[in-house]
């Protein structure tokens, strides 16, 4: 069936045209198409137009989108809007599956506020740290003008902050959903939990207010601290001492899946906050956990603290400045066997100082590749001081305590000088004796030392982690001030970097890499005179490489297909 314009001419040899919808039949004799009019509008320079167009839309409400659009597509199109979809898409899917909107939804049941919008907007602020991060306000015009989220076409600053309210809120019970579900749909190893620390500082000089920080009791040692936010100068791992900052813990199972994240007071101790972890996900009713941790966290306490209740960890021990038992276990004798890899391990028990307590188990790794590199560096770094002290001897004393004084800021340098300003020789051969070696105390007896190296190696998991958080999720700058704001800009990151892990796990791929070809993805709104309608651009060959490795489906082609009425006109 179609619309057809026939001519015919007038007495006086004038030629009129008519408009007659028709449809095509094949004569029963000759076999032949012939049209048979079905219905005949009259002469074309009379017709009612409007009425056509009217009769146009009433058809298309009958038709699929594609239909409707491959029918209109003679008509003239405008191109009303262009914004990015394929990122946004992804990370909302892998968002449901792993059933992180259906715990907020299920949390805010019952509270006064709206948990299907309260969710779509706290997905959109964990979008946006990953795919292009900036501010709270920033992303309430990211959304409304550049990205398409599905279900959230905008919101208010005051939604924003509702919303990152209510997560902070409700953390407790979102991040316990948010384990089980991701722990059982992923099927993830948490017998071993990595946990490690970071910091990240403020460009100011003024740290909080004393209102806010007043009811910490300094003189309890024993009490766990408190999640707080609270900006506080302390150690820095940024080497920024001079900035007021926040410390960030997060556990991080073997496979490299981030499963909760902690924020503290910024002078808070590492010792005290592994306590604070332990306790919280000894709540979760885990089977068996494992805790590794690195150095910074090897203290008696904190050994007897997470061995309680039966409690099993995996410590790195310092190799300089060491405790009696790692120095006795860095000097005992005995092969080393090669594991995975060029990794060599070797296993040392050293009895222990009290009589009738248990040896301590230590596990020697040795990686030859990482030794020739310690060497090389340390050569170089003894080339680069003798020509710094060389004829300094000849030196006026101020000349030579001035040079002393800054080698001290120069932890690589500061090693080896001695007396008046000599090389260290003896210091040269105790650091030869370490190159390439770590050194791992555990009370695991089941683990093997394969097992235990291979668990430690693992840590770098999670300072790629901090890299992320740092790098692109920028965690740093942070735009807020208060306490409570910080700590809910700390779990959006984590929630991003969650759904970042779980994609790059997936596809094999960078994060940088995947977002970079999903941007390419656009929503496209067009316009003609009979309506309106979304369309996603076509999929790359990358984008459907990326979709099949997460198991997802491509997007709906049309997302939104509006049809011109009489009186919108």
């Amino acid at each position: 069936m179609y619309l057809r314009e026939s001519r015919r001419r007038n007495k006086d040899g004038t030629v009129v045209s008519y408009l007659q919808l028709a449809h095509n039949e094949r004569h029963p004799r000759t076999g032949s198409p012939v049209a048979r009019v079905i219905h005949n509008f009259g002469r074309a320079d009379l017709v009612d137009r409007e009425a056509l167009r009217r009769l146009v839309a009433s058809i298309s409400r009958f038709l699929e989108p594609e239909q409707a659009v491959a029918a209109a597509a003679a008509a003239e199109v405008e191109v009303l809007d262009s914004r990015r979809m394929g990122g946004a898409w992804v990370l909302d899917r892998l968002w449901e599956r792993l059933e992180i909107g259906a715990a907020v939804r299920r949390v805010a049941a019952g509270r006064r506020l709206d948990g299907e919008a309260a969710e779509r907007v706290i997905f959109a602020l964990a979008a946006q740290r990953a795919l292009e991060p900036a501010s709270k306000l920033a992303a309430t015009r990211w959304v409304a003008e550049r990205v398409f989220i599905e279900g959230c076409p905008g919101f208010s600053d005051d939604a924003a902050y509702r919303a990152m309210d209510f997560l902070l809120g409700a953390l407790e019970d979102i991040a316990a959903e948010i384990f089980y579900s991701v722990a059982h749909l992923l099927n993830l190893d948490v017998d071993i939990v990595f946990v490690d620390t970071t910091s990240t500082y403020w460009e100011m000089e003024v740290a909080a207010e004393l209102a806010e920080t007043a009811a910490r009791d300094e003189d309890d040692q024993d009490s766990l601290p408190e999640e707080e936010g609270a900006r506080l100068f302390g150690h820095s791992k940024d080497y920024r001492d001079d900035l007021p900052q926040v410390v960030i813990a997060m556990a991080v199972t073997r496979d490299g899946i981030p499963v909760r994240c902690w924020t503290f007071p910024g002078d808070t101790p590492d010792q005290k906050i592994i306590r604070k972890v332990r306790d919280d996900l000894g709540g979760w009713n885990l089977r068996r956990l494992v805790w590794v941790a690195d150095r910074g966290f090897a203290s008696a306490a904190n050994r007897a603290y997470l061995a309680r209740g039966g409690g099993h960890y995996i410590h790195a021990e310092k190799l300089r400045d060491t405790n009696r038992e790692a120095a006795a276990a860095l000097a005992r004798q005995g092969r080393y066997r090669t594991v995975a890899g060029n990794l060599r391990v070797k296993e040392v028990w050293v009895p222990a100082r009290d009589a009738g307590a248990r040896a301590e188990r230590f596990v020697v790794c040795h990686n030859p590749e990482q030794a020739q590199r310690d060497q090389l560096v340390r050569s170089r770094l003894v080339s680069h001081l003798e020509g710094l002290i060389g004829g300094s001897d000849a030196w006026a004393q101020r000349k030579r305590d001035e040079l002393a004084g800054s080698l001290k800021d120069k932890p690589g340098l500061r090693r080896f000088p001695r007396g008046l300003l000599r090389i260290d020789k003896a210091a040269i051969k105790r650091e030869g004796g370490l190159d390439g070696k770590w050194l791992l105390r555990t009370n695991d007896e089941t683990l093997t030392p394969d097992d235990l190296a291979a668990a430690y190696k693992q840590l770098v998991a999670v300072e790629r982690g901090w890299k992320d958080m740092k790098g692109a999720l920028k965690l740093r700058p942070v735009y807020h001030y208060r306490e409570d704001r910080i700590r809910a800009h700390v779990q959006l990151c984590w929630l991003a970097l969650l759904l970042i892990r779980v994609a790059e796990t997936a596809a094999g791929d960078t994060w940088r890499n995947l977002r970079h070809e999903l941007d390419r993805m656009h929503l496209v709104t067009l316009a003609t005179a009979d309506g309106q309608v979304a369309q996603r651009s076509a999929a790359t060959p990358g984008q459907q490489a990326i979709l099949h490795a997460l198991d997802l489906p491509e997007p709906p082609k049309f997302l939104d297909f509006t049809i011109e009425t009489q009186a919108s006109r």
